[in-house]
């Protein structure tokens, strides 16, 4: 199932600075918003994820105890009952209710979330082609509605 590294994260203080160190050691700039920048350390396959912020003044910063590791789409469709049978179970994704696999449109990729054994949180994560119009897409969609959404725009 797992075919690899999809993102790593990292707690920073000074996102300006951090991100001028990593383009210096050469990792290819992907993107950033207000308090985040990605960087990929293997083009289209893995990325680093810089997240600004006092790690020591919440509870929960996202950039730490998270992994992701890369599948391919059709194994996260099959993710649920993959977990199942390894006795793992799925938990939601931030405010979701729904442990189901989810599309982000808007990043080209799909997710499903569980946590090991001391609460450190894990993905199953795999790009998703998106074409251009459609990247404006913010919400979560479920697979189902993915593939509706994509047979509905391919005719």
């Amino acid at each position: 199932m797992i075919k690899g590294l999809y993102e790593a994260h990292l707690p920073v203080r000074n996102l300006e600075a951090s991100i001028e160190f990593y383009k210096q050691l050469g990792l290819g700039f992907a993107w950033r918003n207000d308090d985040t920048a990605f960087f990929w350390i293997e083009e289209g396959k893995s990325w680093l994820g810089l997240w600004q912020g006092d790690e020591y003044q919440t509870p929960y910063h996202p950039s730490l105890r998270h992994i992701a590791f890369r599948v391919t789409y059709e194994d996260l469709k099959k993710s649920l009952k993959w977990l199942e049978t390894i006795q793992v179970v799925a938990v939601p994704f931030g405010r979701r209710t729904s442990v189901e696999p989810f599309i982000r449109p808007n990043q080209g990729n799909a997710s499903v979330y569980f946590n090991d054994p001391d609460g450190n949180s894990l993905e199953l994560m795999c790009f998703v082609q998106v074409p251009d119009d459609l990247r404006r897409i913010t919400d979560k969609l479920s697979f189902e509605e993915w593939e509706k959404l994509m047979d509905s725009y391919l005719k």
